[in-house]
């Protein structure tokens, strides 16, 4: 710890005497920091913040919850028996807060089209914004989604339901920044992102979409609940066809 304190004190290019004045302590209390003593946590803060740093990353045994192996369960901020439950205010939030990232895989949600008259141009200016939007929706004419219609017993309306969420993209399947494309995984559940928020619905079998479970979660933790659904993303997006606008004219309903 003292040798990621006394780095970060390079880097920063203070010595012991600035930091003690950025942070209002005496320069003996900054000497016996770097001898290994561990400041109180709002002291931890503010050296962390002069130094340009995080707190767990100058003293990361003062931060149990977030190293790999710690329970994840702070992550979870509510859960609901069934994706229905979600208040639509919540989803609206969600929706509305996110300024640098909004990643959504699933098989077709047109319900997110559907919190707002204007979703899709609300989703299209913070993309112009400079926030990064990534949705990607199965593709209709995949056998995964004939299996999957099959599973859900829905008498063959989910490659329809997919062509008509793509119908409701409106201009964003050609605003800059937006990223569209289709996947032909099994999915074993549906992520949408947005920022440091998350909702996740774990399939249940035989269950519509609306009747899944539902988990609303916050990044805490590079190893916790929210980083795994955000690593599954990465590697099912990876997989996915780019969806052009030919393309779409060609799949609306």
């Amino acid at each position: 710890m003292t040798q990621r304190l006394e780095s970060a004190m390079l880097r920063a290019g203070l010595d012991s005497a600035t930091l003690a004045m950025r942070v209002h302590v005496d320069v003996k209390t900054v000497n016996r920091w770097l001898a290994g003593r561990m400041p109180h946590r709002r002291t931890r803060l503010q050296v962390a913040e002069a130094l340009g740093e995080t707190e767990e990353s100058l003293w990361p045994s003062a931060r149990p919850d977030i190293q790999a192996g710690a329970p994840a369960t702070a992550e979870v901020s509510a859960a609901y028996a069934h994706r229905a439950d979600i208040p639509n205010d919540l989803w609206i939030s969600l929706l509305n807060r996110a300024t640098e990232r909004i990643d959504i895989i699933g098989y077709a949600y047109p319900f997110v089209f559907e919190l707002l008259p204007n979703a899709s141009e609300i989703v299209a200016a913070k993309c112009r914004a400079g926030c990064v939007v990534r949705l990607g929706f199965a593709d209709p004419d995949c056998a995964h989604v004939m299996e999957r219609d099959v599973l859900e017993q829905m008498g063959g309306t989910l490659p329809g339901r997919i062509r008509n969420a793509l119908s409701m993209l409106g201009p964003l399947a050609d605003t800059p920044g937006c990223q569209v494309g289709l996947h032909a995984t099994h999915l074993y559940n549906s992520v949408f992102r947005f920022d440091s928020e998350m909702i996740v619905t774990p399939y249940l079998f035989r269950a519509r979409g609306y009747q899944h479970t539902a988990l609303y979660l916050r990044r805490h933790s590079p190893h916790g609940i929210f980083e795994s659904f955000s690593d599954q993303f990465e590697q099912i997006w990876g997989t996915v066809t780019p969806y052009s606008r030919g393309f779409a004219n060609g799949l609306t309903a």
